[in-house]
């Protein structure tokens, strides 16, 4: 599906439809496979919104990094923004609430579908807090991108840090797979990760380390899926860490989902929705 903007960021609404992010426009996107996108326009325009996900008050969430600010628009497209700096990952909390990380600031974040906000400090700065998800355990689980580790925080603010064994590794994407752990991906070593609730990590080698995968989506077949940004491929790996990679058209492919025709749907920076059958 070629979209007029640069998508990023992807989801699934409780509309059944996919929402998007346009990161260099300013606008958020909505497709029904098969029909025309419409998009809805942000003020100010430069906030750059990244990544979306469905809420639990039947709205979608995003983010906007460089505007400081987190969005909710409803599924008629009317928007609402709350302050909130450099807010990148976001996802819905098992308390009823969105959990968002603060990129520049060393926070996690904390917002009620009313607007009410909290942060809870991280214990080492510069860390980068990246990507977040709720896990199996009730709590969220989030990457740190400079901090090479993988965070968990407790609904009532504490947090747990579990280093990574390979330096560099940079992670980004993070999901819940379907095996009770969490699966992410490392940007900077070209790897998948997999860590259970107790802390124990293990590592994939994707078969071109220089691959840079970004984002990481469970997929209704039982594995996991994965975009390789600089390898422009879209990832599927099991979780006994088998990898099978496809070829995407179009370039710089970042967040995916599972759309609501059960395909994997790849938001491409380059221009374009792209449909892979599972």
């Amino acid at each position: 599906m070629l979209i007029d903007g640069s998508p990023y960021g992807v989801t699934s609404g409780p509309d059944g439809a996919l929402w998007f992010t346009l990161v260099h426009q300013g606008r958020i996107g909505r497709a029904v496979p098969g029909e025309d996108p419409v998009f809805f326009s942000l003020e100010p325009a430069d906030g750059q919104p990244t990544v979306i996900t469905a809420g639990p008050d039947g709205a979608l969430w995003f983010t906007e990094f460089a505007g400081g600010r987190i969005g909710r628009i409803a599924v008629d497209g009317d928007v609402t923004a709350f302050e909130a700096t450099s807010p990148y990952g976001i996802a819905a909390g098992p308390d009823g609430a969105m959990w968002f990380t603060r990129l520049q600031d060393d926070l996690i974040g904390r917002i009620t579908s009313e607007g009410q906000m909290s942060s809870y400090a991280l214990p080492d700065s510069g860390a980068m807090p990246s990507a977040i998800t709720a896990g199996p355990d009730g709590a969220l689980w989030f990457t740190l991108n400079q901090g090479n580790a993988i965070g968990r925080i407790t609904t009532g603010g504490v947090v747990t840090t579990y280093p990574l064994p390979t330096p560099g590794a940079a992670p980004v994407g993070i999901c819940a797979g379907p095996d009770d752990a969490l699966w992410f991906v490392e940007i900077g070593a070209g790897q998948v990760g997999r860590i259970d609730t107790s802390g124990a990590i293990t590592e994939f080698p994707l078969p071109d380390r220089g691959a840079r995968p970004h984002a990481i989506t469970a997929g209704p077949d039982g594995a996991l899926w994965l975009t390789e940004w600089g390898a422009g491929k879209l990832a599927r790996i099991t979780v006994d860490g088998a990898v099978q990679e496809f070829e995407l058209e179009g370039a710089e492919p970042h967040g995916l989902t599972v759309g609501p025709d059960a395909a994997i749907w790849v938001a491409m920076e380059s221009g374009r929705l792209t449909r892979h059958p599972v």
